[in-house]
């Protein structure tokens, strides 16, 4: 763990924010020879939830010196970045006045995602149904709630992801990457305007779009239109960019555009 102040420490409170209500907020991080991928995009981003939650800037400095010293040696891995607003006491009030707490916490690339970017995943369809939040919408918080419940569907139904609706009908991603699909020259993706999370690897993906010659699309979109798709994907900061194969029953075949993002992460 990281304080302020920049002295390390092994002890998360009982009394922690993060661990009482989820105050706090985290992102995902992928290192490839030796080196932080897409940090503006992330530090941008949590600054962002930061600052719709209240809580105050940390140094970052600190934080990319750390980075950057867990990352030096490390071919490929991840570093999963959390900031709890701190110790509160009891009550949802957060108006005390204690440090932030910043840990970092490095893991290994999943095995199963080289295979899952070269050949494909099959995502089912989340019976469960999101919330409607635009308070939070596009943040990355702690509180994860909606895709556990999900997810654990999803598990239980022998899929490797799934896709999310929200309360409307309108599809959000999946339970744990950002979605796009292509028709003719067009890139499909879900507003986040109400739920979801604002991917780093979206961002990109959204920039590149026009030297790919597509034009985007960003709204709310209904099952159908998604299945009517000739291509689709999934992305998030450690996969990047994976095809899907298949939304329970109906097929696809892995397309150029996938592959094309798929190379612009890796130039």
């Amino acid at each position: 763990m990281i304080r302020q102040h920049g002295l390390n420490d092994s002890l998360i409170t009982a009394s922690d924010r993060s661990f009482q209500y989820g105050d706090g907020c985290f992102s995902t991080l992928l290192i490839k020879q030796g080196k932080i991928q897409l940090w503006d995009y992330h530090q941008e981003r949590i600054q962002a939830c930061l600052q719709c939650l209240a809580i105050p800037s940390p140094d970052w400095s600190i934080i990319e010196d750390a980075l950057n010293h867990i990352a030096k040696d490390e071919q490929q891995a991840g570093i999963k970045l959390h900031i709890s607003r701190g110790d509160g006491g009891r009550g949802y009030s957060p108006s005390q006045r204690h440090p932030a707490k910043i840990t970092l916490s490095r893991f290994d690339f999943p095995a199963h995602y080289h295979q899952w970017r070269r050949h494909g995943v099959m995502l089912g369809v989340c019976e469960q149904r999101m919330g409607l939040n635009p308070l939070l919408a596009g943040h990355k918080h702690n509180n994860r709630l909606e895709q556990v419940l999900l997810r654990g569907e999803m598990d239980r139904a022998g899929y490797a992801d799934g896709v999310c609706l929200d309360l409307n009908h309108h599809i959000v991603e999946t339970t744990m990457a950002n979605l796009f699909w292509v028709k003719k020259k067009t890139l499909y993706t879900p507003s986040l305007d109400n739920a979801g999370v604002a991917g780093v690897a979206r961002r990109m993906i959204l920039q590149s779009a026009t030297s790919f010659g597509l034009t985007v699309e960003i709204g709310q979109f209904s099952m159908e239109h998604l299945i009517a798709a000739d291509e689709v994907f999934i992305s998030n900061a450690i996969i990047e960019v994976a095809p899907i194969i298949g939304i329970v029953n109906h097929p696809y075949a892995i397309g150029r555009y996938v592959r094309y993002f798929q190379e612009s992460f890796n130039p």
